[in-house]
């Protein structure tokens, strides 16, 4: 199949190197311009770009994919179908009408939950038990297109937004590829989608970080692995931030303790109390100080049962 792959980060690598290696003709890769990076101001390529250099195959990269000299290029190029990964562009009704076959989006989320730009964040914030990829025919929506094929993948209570990405990933290859297959053979049916069981994962910000600790430990614990390792989960300890990279939440209780409040020092990790539960931290790191395990911040830092997590910033 002649196919036309949209696409920017790492994320949408493994779907194209899936597809190259499935024998399909990818005449085109089209990604997001490059970006300046550091003081240097020198061009930084993005992922899917340097994965199609490497194959030799075009490289197209307009500014706004919807103006219509552009929709004019992406006309020149031939295609059964479009495969879109994580682009990070709008397309028109124009574009998508254009190949016989439609646009294919590879969604790292099990549609119609966690519509939106960060799936994989929320649904460990959520507190998910699965997650998996929906290849979706696109429509003018966001994410709102008739689901077309689905797999799925357990989430594991020590996973992080980065080791679940990187198997969505993997996963996203071997879904387009299937589906594909069982497209060209007119095996998929497209079952629309139930609005009263979607949801929306917005964009993530840093300050959706900032750990409220009057929460329950489990709820924490979940915020502390969807941020990791962006924008992080963080507090502040004697008016500096402290980021949270790995704690686990204990059932049994502080009682009459203040949340945020410092409830035990040990020699390998500390416990702070919550709204409910208690949270163990294991790996953080000191504003100006480099990430470590909480064994390690402690050879340095006099923390006290007493002390207070939160304050400041």
């Amino acid at each position: 199949m002649k196919i036309v792959f949209m696409g920017t980060p790492d994320y949408a690598v493994g779907a194209l190197e899936a597809l190259i290696q499935a024998g399909h003709e990818i005449t085109a890769v089209v990604t997001q311009p490059d970006k300046a990076k550091g003081r240097s101001g020198s061009l930084q390529y993005p992922p899917v770009k340097e994965c199609a250099l490497a194959h030799d195959i075009p490289v197209f990269q307009p500014e706004r994919i919807k103006r219509p000299e552009a929709v004019e290029t992406l006309r020149g190029y031939e295609a059964d179908a479009f495969v879109v990964a994580a682009f990070g562009q709008i397309l028109s009704q124009e574009i998508l009408d254009m190949p016989r076959l439609g646009c294919l989006n590879i969604h790292a989320s099990l549609l119609p939950r966690y519509r939106g730009a960060s799936p994989i964040q929320h649904v460990i914030i959520g507190g998910e038990k699965e997650t998996g990829i929906t290849i979706m025919q696109m429509d003018i929506g966001v994410d709102t297109g008739d689901i077309l094929y689905q797999k799925t993948l357990p989430i594991d209570r020590q996973d992080t937004c980065q080791s679940l990405y990187a198997k969505l990933t993997s996963l996203g290859g071997q879904a387009i590829v299937e589906a594909l297959e069982l497209l060209e053979q007119g095996a998929l049916v497209p079952r629309k989608q139930r609005e009263e069981d979607s949801c929306y994962a917005g964009l993530i910000t840093r300050e959706m970080g900032r750990i409220d600790f009057s929460r329950d430990a489990i709820s924490i614990e979940r915020l502390v692995h969807g941020m990791n390792p962006w924008p992080s989960a963080y507090t502040f300890y004697r008016g500096k931030q402290l980021k949270i990279w790995e704690a686990v939440a204990l059932e049994q209780d502080a009682a009459a303790m203040e949340p945020g409040t410092i409830v035990s020092v040990g020699g390998q990790d500390f416990t702070v109390a919550t709204g409910q539960g208690l949270l163990r931290v294991q790996e953080l790191q000191l504003e100006g100080k480099k990430r470590m395990s909480a064994h390690d911040f402690l050879l340095g830092m006099r923390l006290a049962p007493g002390e207070k997590l939160g304050e400041g910033g």
